[in-house]
């Protein structure tokens, strides 16, 4: 242990974590630079982040503050010490609805302060599209904007007051103040003092520099804002450190105004034929006074239609559009706003601009429109294949809107010169467009490529008076040509403001002032060439297992909560290793070393990828597919490789042999469950919690109810091929029943599969191998028809869709399967749709409300479209589908004795509120066996599956 790792845990109340895999999570943002710290440190209030300053500038190391890590510029990574504020600061200290102000700590994430705020009719203003993770204080850090700037303007506009600490680990409060105040502040030898005395000489000798210096447009994230300095105004620190990326102070808290929240927002999407011919009808509808105008090219519509998680936008698309505006109008008076959307939708008709014009007047119409918008970077990311990436180095240009037309024709004429393709979406409402050029810094002359498109973009944005940042800072990609943009005199003036602030160089150097060049610490300049290594799964992508990780730009989305399903245990913990991005990383880096296979055996790496609930979430959800689950599955075999395979995990992955025989000699086989004693045993054992209900056999299982029929019918549907799984073969045989009797009623000849496993407990205990053999087994069985294949587990069905065809690339049987795999709920809704099944009003589940929620697996593969339609075909069933991410259970995970509070936390998150608020009328639904398990052991209520409550709604 180094004396500054020594020093930093005594006197630093949070953790400090040196360790090698630590240092290389926090080497990224979501920027293409890495560089590798010392040391991270997550404070657990403002005395840490002093203590962490002091010790850092003692032993002459850097500092970089840190927020959620999303930064584009590279304003995150450096050598030294994180200081990771988004793991404990993360607390809204008030709320003032009369004032109309929040106070809060720099963790507090944007979208969790405007649901705070929401309560009283109130938001943030500034709107980043990364509002679902994006930390107050890395907005503060880098001048945010967003699509509302138009109207709300920058994050400099909203910040009042800021809780620092100084270089020299002091701290201060700064805010507006008169000039009295200022002179009795600048009294004394501190260095705030200082800064009070100093920077008024400053702005005063550098007068004209500073009029001179700075562009003309007002949309500036870059420099060091002494133009707001030498405006007669309140002598402002707080305003002026804004935007400076933590190389002057550390934030440790805001004061940032709120303003009103509109009650509604209407949009209109213009389809257009090309890029230009969108941007040229920005005019129109800047006419309009409109809250924003979006632009979203091809390349991001085309990819979207490509990704589950937002195909529903090309359901609503008219034609096929090479670019879209979105025009966005806000306020209180929904009939003005479409009044204003039609007359912006005529001045198009009239002026011939674009094809179509789509009104979105609801929040159901703008659902998959917004969704789309905001993962406009994720969805373009997803187009890099390899190390051929879209790349953030000239994404953060702005001119006036009027010179946009002009202004990108010129900017694309640099790009063909350069032989290089972009992908064009952003802010047309004030001249901002994130152009974002494919390069693989890899390869030969890329580099060099890229470096000349980024100085010739520079002078072109300088020739039309705009700015190189507009939101997205400078950090490492454009602050080494500050000095040319704002002249010599002017970066003169900022260079005497860093020393001012920072002379022994400990915050965050290297960023805004005296940078290295753009083209230093590139992540894929120097790509790792790792040793040689079979996988046992099939990774279909450039690079094998370690390219499969290496897709995360580290956008962040994995971080985001009270949405969605990714990433449960990150919702959990707070904790970037428990974030996807955190654990593909780590794999980047077990994969990157000379004997990879050795290196996937690490306990750290082990501990890293422990929390995965592998619920699949990330395959759907994050736009760039990240899939952690085989990931995870393949690492495990691994590490049993180099470890030995654990007892328990030869258990769970026998689950299927275990229940045959738990339901051969039930109700004796029920016992274990129910006495304390054995339970204990079965804890020190097997590590199987004590605290969770075991699954209650059944002597009568599927099969045996089955084959004991005499059943004699006409099947006009032919034969269907009914996947008895597990748990509704030997735990939940009436799930199988009502299934097979709904199939037989629609005209179905039910084949009954149980024999034969698909492999699924397997794989999520790293046994690739056995679940290889399952999976041939299985597939030899179903193979050899062309019967549809359903089942009602969707973990079990999907797998023959997904893992299958990972574990058996050139079976064409396999394919064959996967091929014909359909969810029961479409076969079940077509012959309802069809008057094969008859649903009746006089059951017990209709006219009742249903709570729904799906499985993760079935969320991630296919969606729950189907399974919510088929319970909406109960006759005058109110059915919602709760969006309570993950159950927490996980199959075995919520079983497991350390997972068992991890998995509680889980389903704590917001599913078992969500069905503790219904009235006991309500009938909770769930597609997942560990899902109903869990939400019987949390709320405590009964779940149904869902092919239970429609065979209960049939006629008789």
């Amino acid at each position: 242990m180094s004396d500054l790792e020594r020093r930093l845990k005594a006197d630093v109340a949070g953790e400090v974590e040196f360790d090698d895999y630590t240092r290389h999570l926090f080497s990224r943002d979501a920027s293409m630079y890495a560089i590798t710290p010392l040391g991270v440190v997550f404070p657990r209030d403002a005395d840490d982040v002093a203590a962490a300053v002091a010790a850092a500038a003692e032993h002459g190391v850097p500092v970089v503050p840190r927020g959620a890590g999303t930064s584009l510029a590279g304003q995150t990574v450096g050598p030294g010490i994180v200081l990771d504020m988004s793991r404990h600061l993360h607390r809204i200290v008030e709320l003032d609805p009369e004032a109309r102000t929040a106070r809060v700590q720099p963790g507090v994430v944007q979208d969790q302060l405007n649901r705070a705020a929401a309560a009283h009719g109130l938001m943030f203003g500034p709107d980043t599209s990364t509002s679902n993770r994006a930390t107050l204080g890395g907005m503060i850090g880098n001048n945010s904007a967003g699509s509302g700037s138009v109207r709300h303007g920058m994050t400099i506009d909203h910040v009042r007051e800021l809780d620092v600490v100084l270089s020299d680990a002091s701290t201060a409060r700064f805010g507006p103040v008169d000039d009295d105040e200022r002179q009795r502040r600048a009294a004394g030898s501190t260095l705030e003092a200082r800064l009070y005395r100093e920077l008024p000489r400053i702005v005063t000798e550098d007068r004209d520099a500073i009029s001179r210096g700075f562009p003309e447009f007002w949309r500036r994230a870059g420099g060091y804002r002494l133009d707001r300095l030498a405006e007669p105004t309140p002598f402002d620190l707080a305003e002026f450190v804004v935007g400076s990326e933590g190389t002057l102070v550390v934030a440790t808290g805001a004061l940032v105004d709120l303003v009103p929240k509109p009650r509604t927002t209407v949009i209109a999407v213009g389809h257009f034929t090309s890029t230009q011919a969108a941007i040229a009808a920005t005019d129109d509808a800047l006419s309009c006074d409109p809250s924003g105008v979006e632009l979203m090219d091809r390349t991001i519509l085309d990819l979207s239609r490509q990704r589950l998680e937002y195909a529903s936008l090309g359901t609503i698309l008219e034609g096929d559009p090479d670019a879209l505006l979105f025009v966005s109008f806000t306020g209180d008076d929904e009939d003005e706003l479409v009044a204003r959307l039609r007359r912006l939708t005529a001045l198009w008709r009239k002026h011939g601009h674009g094809y179509h014009a789509l009104e979105a007047v609801t929040p159901q119409q703008q659902s998959a429109l917004l969704k789309v918008r905001k993962s406009s970077l994720g969805l373009l990311m997803a187009a890099g294949e390899g190390t051929r990436r879209p790349l953030a180095f000239v994404e953060d240009t702005a001119v006036d809107p009027k010179h946009l037309p002009e202004y990108t024709a010129k900017f694309a004429k640099i790009l063909d010169r350069h032989d290089m393709k972009a992908g064009f979406y952003g802010h047309c409402s004030v001249g901002c467009l994130h152009i974002r050029p494919f390069v693989d810094l890899a390869r030969p002359g890329e580099v060099e490529k890229m470096r000349a498109v980024a100085e010739e973009v520079k002078s072109l944005v300088t020739e039309y008076g705009g700015v190189n940042s507009s939101e997205h800072g400078d950090g490492l990609a454009r602050s080494e040509f500050n000095r040319e943009l704002f002249g010599a005199e002017l970066y003169a003036a900022m260079c005497r403001v860093k020393r001012l602030f920072d002379p022994a160089g400990t915050l965050n150097p290297g960023k805004i002032v005296e940078a290295p060049p753009m083209t230093e610490h590139l992540r894929d300049a120097e790509h790792p060439v790792p040793g040689p290594f079979r996988t046992r799964l099939s990774f279909d992508v450039v690079g094998g297992m370690r390219g499969a990780a290496d897709r995360c730009m580290n956008i962040g989305l994995c971080r985001k909560s009270q949405s969605g399903v990714m990433c449960p245990s990150y919702m959990a913990t707070n904790k970037e290793q428990d974030a996807t991005r955190g654990r593909a990383n780590a794999l980047v880096k077990a994969l990157s070393e000379p004997d990879p296979k050795r290196a996937l055996g690490d306990e750290r790496l082990h501990e890293v990828l422990d929390l995965c609930l592998m619920c699949k979430a990330c395959k759907s959800e994050c736009p760039l597919g990240v899939d952690m689950a085989k990931l995870k599955s393949e690492t495990l075999s691994h590490h049993h490789d180099e470890h030995g395979v654990p007892l328990r995990s030869r258990v769970f992955g026998s689950i299927r042999s275990l229940n045959r025989l738990g339901a051969a000699t039930a109700p004796l086989s029920n016992l274990p469950g129910r006495i304390p004693l054995l339970r204990k045993l079965m804890r020190r054992a097997l590590g199987i919690t004590e605290h969770r209900p075991l699954p209650r056999f059944e002597r009568r299982h599927l099969g045996s109810w089955f084959r004991g029929r005499h059943l004699r019918q006409r099947a006009p549907r032919g034969p269907i091929l009914f996947l008895a799984d597990s748990f509704t073969t030997y735990t939940e045989p009436a799930i199988g029943r009502a299934a097979v009797e709904l199939l037989e009623r629609a005209g179905y000849e039910v084949r009954l599969v149980d024999e034969g496993c698909c492999g699924r407990s397997s794989l999520s205990k790293g046994l690739v191998d056995d679940a290889k053999a399952k999976a041939r087994d299985l597939v030899s069985r179903l193979a050899g028809s062309d019967a549809p294949i359903v089942g009602c587990e969707p973990s079990c069905v999907l797998t023959l869709r997904d893992e299958t065809l990972s574990l058996l690339p050139d079976d064409p049987a396999a394919r064959d399967v996967a091929g014909r795999v359909r969810q029961i709920e479409e076969v079940l809704s077509e012959a309802i749709d069809a008057g094969d099944l008859e649903l009746s009003e006089d059951t017990w589940p209709a006219r009742r409300r249903v709570l729904f929620h799906g499985h993760c697996h079935q969320k991630a593969e296919v969606g729950t479209a189907a399974t919510v339609g088929l319970l909406r075909r109960i006759p005058e069933a109110a059915v919602e589908e709760v969006d309570a991410g993950c159950c927490g259970m996980a199959g075995s995970f919520g079983f497991e004795a350390e997972h068992y509070e991890m998995s509680m936390t889980v389903g704590s998150d917001r599913l078992f509120p969500a069905v503790r608020a219904e009235p006991a009328t309500t009938i909770i639904a769930a597609t997942g066996v560990s899902c109903r398990q869990q939400i019987a052991h949390g709320t405590p209520r009964a779940a149904h599956h869902p092919l239970e409550l429609v065979r209960a709604s049939l006629k008789r």
